[in-house]
């Protein structure tokens, strides 16, 4: 029998640590991952190192900063030349396998695992190019406040298929590794699910497990959009927020639908868990817990991800292994980008190759660790450089050519404080901004990033048959799950939603490009929307 661990990584997709118990959500239900909790080494300040799918997916995998990879928006691909966590541990002697969704963009559909089992649920072309020319309101993806005011329980979707899916082949692999017998060597399996990405609908099961009058509020209620950064403005419209009015009724759904959706994936984790056990390899197995990134769930009014704000930016992180890392928590902030790092070290190598992120092995037997999390965006909204560096109790958002935001998350955990123009602050603004610029030129990532889309663009729209790059893993599935051509990521999931339901029309109209831009840079108000000192019908 080796003795080096297996290694099994769960992955959720938009799950924020805010929503679960462990992390202090009292209303949440999920045993499961509070059973797993309670045997980890789970650490309180972890963060993606980019609010999207595809750039922090590609983060992680390859130990890198989204600029060093040069991995823009969602529609970027991922090198084949670039090294990642599965060529890593193949090289200590790992059998590699994905199950689920990994929303690799481009040809390569490996990226260094050995087997993959299940078809992806998102297409791998250049169909969600992010376009700055085209202003904060281009969304690519069709992307709107649909799947929060569509939010509601259903007997079946799409979502559920493709997870029930994924952790059906999770099962069966954990058994077939067993089979292989006491010599075949180690294996490092990635299992990653589609929940609990919106669009906010459950099977009814799930969602009756949940009282409607029991389901907590934002924190923070929807902020003025007068009194919104830069960012948050620019999201505004990229969100469709400018389109549909949330109400009440309409918030308390969407975070109902979202724990419901939650509770689902703890079921599915706890089918893996128990075929880990079952199979007799649990105690030889590193089990380790994350998200891509988080949800903002109508905390300040806002949804979704693509906003350095707590709930977008950070993600539930745990290691489980308790006879060798006994169950502790850690404050350190760290990111996606150290996981590389830890799981070479777990395995018992070291990385030589450039790496952005450093090992928290230490930190699972109660050592120090850098305390540093950096994360980047450069997809739609802002249409700037934007990026975020958080050290200590500490946070600072760039936004180029924007003011500065600084945080002091300890006393202000809600972030409705700026001290970016606060003199006593002014050292610690100063500090956090070394390290933010240290090797990153926000002029040239402009340009780099301008032309990555003019070429991405170029290409999409040339005549002619594309070349299809999904990875199908049986016959019939290039048809299933989101596909081209099916009117964007939350349309497609609504309309494979048992019993179909009519989408909510907007109910403002839409605006121009020139109209969004004037609006946000304070020039014309906002049609439908309440002044500074007064709320949207959504605030509780």
């Amino acid at each position: 029998m080796t003795d080096k661990p297996n290694i099994l990584v769960i992955m959720a997709d938009q799950l924020a640590p805010q929503a679960l118990p462990f992390y202090g959500n009292t209303v949440c239900k999920t045993p499961h991952l509070d059973r797993l909790a309670a045997n980890s080494v789970v650490f309180d300040n972890a963060y993606c190192n980019y609010p999207v799918c595809v750039p922090s997916r590609a983060s992680m995998m390859s130990g890198r900063l989204t600029p060093a990879i040069e991995v823009w928006d969602n529609a970027c691909e991922l090198a084949t030349s670039q090294p990642t966590m599965a060529h890593h541990l193949r090289h200590l002697g790992y059998h590699t396998v994905l199950s689920g969704k990994m929303h690799f963009i481009g040809p390569d559909q490996l990226h260094g695992f050995e087997v993959r089992t299940v078809t992806d649920v998102y297409p791998s072309g250049f169909d969600w190019v992010a376009d700055w020319t085209a202003g904060p309101a281009f969304v690519p993806s069709a992307t709107g406040l649909n799947g929060v005011v569509d939010a509601g329980p259903a007997a079946r979707t799409l979502q559920e298929d493709f997870d029930e899916e994924v952790a059906h082949a999770t099962v069966q692999s954990i058994y077939d590794l067993a089979r292989r017998g006491d010599d075949a060597g180690p294996w490092f399996q990635v299992v990653s699910f589609t929940s609990p990405h919106t669009p906010f609908v459950a099977d009814q099961r799930y969602w009756d497990r949940y009282d409607p009058d029991e389901i907590d509020m934002p924190r923070v209620g929807t902020l003025p959009f007068d009194d919104l950064d830069y960012a948050s403005r620019a999201l505004f419209f990229a969100h469709g927020r400018h389109r549909h009015r949330v109400t009440k009724d309409d918030l308390r759904r969407a975070r109902h639908g979202y724990y419901a959706m939650i509770s689902f994936l703890d079921d599915k984790v706890g089918d893996i868990m128990a075929a880990l056990e079952a199979s007799g390899q649990a105690d030889n197995t590193i089990v380790l817990f994350c998200a891509d990134h988080g949800e903002m769930l109508g905390e300040r009014g806002m949804w979704f991800k693509q906003s350095f704000h707590e709930w977008s930016a950070r993600v539930p992180l745990m290691i489980s292994s308790p006879q060798k890392y006994p169950p502790r928590r850690v404050r350190d902030c760290v990111s996606l980008v150290d996981l590389l790092p830890t799981l070479v070290d777990i395995a018992g190598g070291s990385v030589t190759l450039p790496c952005d992120g450093e090992s928290l092995e230490p930190a699972l037997t109660g050592g120090p660790t850098r305390d540093l999390a950096i994360s980047d965006y450069y997809g739609i909204g802002p249409c700037v450089p934007h990026r975020m560096v958080r050290r200590g109790r500490f946070k600072l958002i760039y936004t180029h050519d924007h003011p500065d935001q600084l945080f002091d998350l300890e006393h202000d955990p809600d972030e409705l404080h700026n001290l970016a123009s606060d003199p006593l602050h002014a050292e610690t603004l100063s500090r956090l901004k070394a390290i933010l610029l240290e090797g990153w030129d926000p002029v040239e990532i402009d340009e780099k990033v301008r032309i990555s889309q003019a070429e991405r663009l170029f290409l999409k729209a040339t005549p002619g048959t594309t070349e299809d790059w999904d990875f199908v893993a049986r016959k019939g599935d290039e048809a299933r799950y989101v596909r081209r051509g099916t009117g964007g990521v939350d349309g497609t999931k609504a309309n494979r939603r048992l019993p179909r339901v009519e989408p909510i029309p907007p109910h403002f109209p839409d605006l121009s490009s020139e109209d969004v831009a004037r609006i946000i840079d304070g020039h014309r108000p906002l049609p439908g929307h309440l002044s500074r000192g007064e709320r949207d019908a959504e605030n509780p």
